[in-house]
């Protein structure tokens, strides 16, 4: 192991050196759990890690190689291309009979080509993958290349992992900060380790940088804090996985009526920088699909919503979406007309292409009207109830179909009842 350069950042000089100095992921790493297992046993077979940020997937990789006296490479599939891969492969024949440990960081990053590329010499054993992905890997690997490699799911780390390995990193004279254990308070100790969210990397990264506010004399009170930390954003991936799991749980808190929840994922989201206008669109969505005609306010107001946030902007207009996201959870639920939207558009693209019956038909001209377009219409204001209620509307020859079903809640009970009553007029006793 290369000697600590007190040059090198903090989240360098305190990466682990063996398993246990390795925090969290207790379901991997516990006497019994399956990557310890691996290591004891001295097989290393191919695998992903997968799991966010600063949780440790290179430093695994790094001491899986160790552990098992394998030759370490590392890519970056940000930059590396299919000639850096068949040269990593060229070096581990070369390497032989020492194998080869290939990390590439990022894998989902490689393309479909630079994966296959990996997958014959993982397959002949030539070198032992080991990826790093924040993202899912069953989206974002080649089916063929991810039935080769076993996945390890690495978890956040909490607050309470990360405060010993702050206390250490302050502390340790060797490979840390070399400061006294109350040269940074525990309190502010504490304050970092829920600020890095999380990632030990980030955490680190804010200690160093508050040792040296320390040094230089700054304030640890809430502005001085503020000055060294900024404002620290929440775990968040405008196009990955955390994205879709967090509209996904926006919209299931409005559907399933929790306004607290509701709120809490809109803010979660636009704390991490998603853009109001694709939450405003579903948002307007969710009008349509989960409320309907239960109660028609929902859509216009989500409208209004929109329109407001278009002219206040942010932080502003904000506001006006999370009133609409409350209206929405606390609103009568429906999906009977999205239901019946969907059975329609299903029976149409089955369905030939019929002809509008001559009754139904526009009659503008003289030619129409001897055709018979449009005889035999009736307006239906003209008559009781405003309804005409022997006249059809369907094709000839298609039986009536039932698409809409209003269910029992908000205005759609009246809706129901109306139109129970317009067809018990209509069917003959």
């Amino acid at each position: 192991m290369a000697a600590t350069s007190h040059l090198q950042p903090l989240a360098e000089r305190m990466r682990p050196r063996h398993l246990d100095e390795v925090i969290g992921q207790p379901h991997l790493l516990a006497a019994d759990a399956p990557l310890r297992a691996v290591l004891e046993a001295g097989h290393l077979p191919s695998l992903v890690f997968w799991g966010p940020p600063g949780v440790g997937k290179t430093t695994l990789a790094r001491l899986l190689a160790q552990g098992t006296d394998a030759v370490f490479e590392t890519l970056s599939a940000v930059l590396a291309g299919v000639k850096d891969i068949r040269a990593a492969v060229e070096r581990a024949l070369a390497a032989q009979p020492r194998r080869t440990l290939l990390f590439v960081d990022e894998i989902h990053r490689f393309n479909k080509a630079q994966q296959d590329a990996l997958l014959p010499h993982v397959e002949s054993g030539a070198l032992i993958l080991v990826g790093a992905t924040t993202e899912n890997p069953s989206f974002e690997l080649n089916s063929a290349l991810l039935s080769r490699l076993r996945v390890m799911v690495l978890n956040p780390l909490t607050a309470d992992d990360l405060r010993p390995l702050l206390n250490r990193a302050l502390t340790d004279g060797a490979r840390g900060l070399g400061k006294p254990a109350d040269f940074v308070p525990p309190e502010i100790l504490d304050h970092i380790a829920r600020a890095a969210d999380g990632d030990a990397r980030r955490a680190l990264i804010l200690l160093e940088t508050v040792a040296a506010g320390v040094a230089a004399g700054v304030t640890l009170d809430d502005d001085g804090l503020a000055r060294l930390l900024g404002r620290g954003l929440r775990r968040f991936d405008k196009g990955g996985e955390q994205f879709y799991d967090q509209i996904s749980a926006l919209h299931k808190a409005v559907r399933g009526s929790d306004p607290d929840a509701a709120l809490y994922w809109l803010l979660r989201m636009l704390d991490g920088g998603c853009d109001p206008a694709y939450l405003l669109r579903r948002v307007t969505r969710m009008a349509s699909e989960d409320i309907g005609l239960a109660d028609p306010r929902a859509l216009p107001l989500c409208l209004s919503a929109w329109d407001t946030f278009d002219r206040l902007g942010a932080p502003e207009g904000e506001l006006a979406i999370a009133e609409a996201v409350l209206y929405l959870a606390v609103a009568p639920k429906s999906n009977a007309a999205y239901v019946a939207f969907k059975t329609a558009r299903g029976l149409i693209q089955r369905d030939g292409s019929r002809e509008v019956p001559l009754h139904l038909r526009n009659a503008p001209t003289g030619l129409m009207k001897t055709l018979g377009y449009g005889d035999g219409y009736q307006y239906d204001p003209d008559h009781e109830g405003g309804v005409a209620l022997g006249q059809g509307y369907w094709p000839e020859g298609m039986a009536p179909q039932r698409f809409y079903a209003p269910v029992d809640r908000g205005l759609e009970i009246k809706i129901g009842e109306k139109l129970a009553r317009l067809r018990a007029r209509r069917t003959p006793s």
